[in-house]
């Protein structure tokens, strides 16, 4: 099944991409500051809600990753 049709799927694939754009940017800083619009600013917004909302994000993986060890 598709990641869009299935809601936990999708909230994971988020996840994962706020995850992986606030680390990315934390070892490159310039390749997402330099693509703040347009399609590829999707990355540099991802990164942003990273950081600013690490604690919540944090939660939200720990909870994910219960979630998939439990089969639910």
């Amino acid at each position: 099944m598709s990641a869009l049709f299935n809601f936990q799927s999708l909230l994971l694939c988020i996840i994962l991409l706020i995850c992986t754009s606030t680390y990315l940017h934390s070892l490159w800083p310039g390749i997402l500051d330099r693509n703040k619009t347009g399609l590829r600013g999707i990355f540099w917004k991802c990164a942003r809600i990273g950081e600013r909302l690490s604690p919540y994000i944090s939660l939200c993986c720990v909870f994910m990753a219960i979630r998939i060890f439990l089969g639910n």
